[in-house]
């Protein structure tokens, strides 16, 4: 049984997918939802990126942990989506 994820996106990831917070259930690994996410989102954010665009200068965290696309997603409670911040 997939265990039901929160998907957090932040900043321009929030504006490419049109949402903060979704929830889905999802079995494979973060690659997988990465592209799946992708193929869904028709929206841009106002700089013209699209979420696959987003997604290349992401880092993710799967239940709070960093990881790599390779990591298994089907039991995650949380992915965040983080694109790189600016700031000081």
């Amino acid at each position: 049984m997939l265990q039901r994820m929160e998907i957090h996106y932040f900043a321009a990831a929030k504006a490419a997918r049109g949402v903060g917070v979704e929830h889905l259930e999802f079995g494979g690994t973060l690659e997988q939802l990465i592209e799946h996410l992708a193929a869904q989102s028709s929206l841009s954010t106002d700089s013209g990126l699209s979420l696959a665009d987003v997604f290349e200068r992401c880092t993710f965290l799967v239940d709070g942990a960093n990881a790599d696309q390779g990591v298994d997603v089907s039991q995650a409670e949380r992915v965040d989506v983080l694109p790189p911040f600016a700031g000081g």
